[in-house]
């Protein structure tokens, strides 16, 4: 099935570093401005999510949460987290460490769409 959430190499590489550094890690995709729209880099199990956040999917070996609202907004989109150079937000892991983590999209093609559908409901965050 074709996965609702990708990763770069650049963002791999980055992910491996806050592993090394923090151990396992997990991302959540909040909506809002400023920092809350960007990706956010957590040590696995120090975010409290949600009954009504989304499970997106793994990259790099780290699970991925989106909020229900923002899910809504980009449900039709495959979500890609890449990490460039620039200062991270403020209570993302990858803050000091002169790199953020960023979403890019594409949209789904009819296809992938249909594949999704076909799949079932997303998983929640209490379901995982």
């Amino acid at each position: 099935m074709i996965p609702r959430v990708l990763s770069t190499p650049t963002a791999d590489a980055l992910i491996d570093r806050l592993r090394a550094m923090h151990g396992p890690v997990m991302f959540h995709q909040s909506g809002g401005c400023c920092d809350g729209s960007a990706p956010m880099c957590y040590p696995a199990g120090e975010f409290k999510v949600g009954s009504r956040d989304v499970y997106l999917g793994e990259i790099h070996g780290a699970r991925v949460f989106i909020g229900a609202a923002q899910f809504e907004y980009w449900e039709h989109t495959q979500l890609i987290i890449d990490a460039v150079p620039g200062r991270g937000a403020g209570f993302s892991l990858e803050g000091p460490e002169g790199m953020r983590f960023l979403t890019r999209s594409r949209v789904f093609t009819d296809d992938e769409a249909a594949e999704l559908q076909a799949a079932g409901p997303v998983l929640r965050g209490d379901e995982v």
